[in-house]
């Protein structure tokens, strides 16, 4: 058994057009080098755990090995520092859904990307607990 909030279940997958279509369209954007991040925050709802979509465009990396490679470790690097998060902290309500693109043709080492995702979990955070 996995020790509570560094797991990465499925309820913590975004996936199915019909959620991941609002995320762009009306979500919000931020840029932390790599990555592009959209994140759409929806106060109305039960407190639900973030859900988190992974993408690496094949433009940017061609073969399928390392797309899965930087796949597993964003997905490795979110799993370990999610609790950054209000909602792992039990200080929000509400759905947030995030996607994470990853727009170098470089592959980082693990260090980097766990870095660059901390900051990205802290900027998100720090938004959340902004008012309005």
């Amino acid at each position: 058994m996995a020790l509570q909030g560094h797991g990465f279940s499925k309820a913590e997958r975004l996936c199915g057009e019909s959620n991941i279509t609002p995320l762009f369209r009306k979500g919000r954007t931020l840029y932390e080098h790599p990555f592009k991040v959209f994140f759409l925050v929806e106060k109305d709802h039960a407190s639900v755990p973030p859900a988190i979509l992974i993408s690496i465009p094949k433009k940017q990396i061609k073969t399928a090995v390392t797309r899965n490679l930087l796949k597993r470790r964003i997905r490795e690097a979110y799993r370990l520092n999610k609790t950054i998060l209000p909602h792992f902290q039990g200080a929000t309500s509400g759905r947030m859904q995030i996607a994470l693109v990853y727009l170098s043709p470089k592959v980082l080492p693990f260090q980097e990307i766990r870095r660059k995702i901390i900051l990205i979990l802290q900027r998100l955070s720090a938004y959340e607990n902004s008012p309005g």
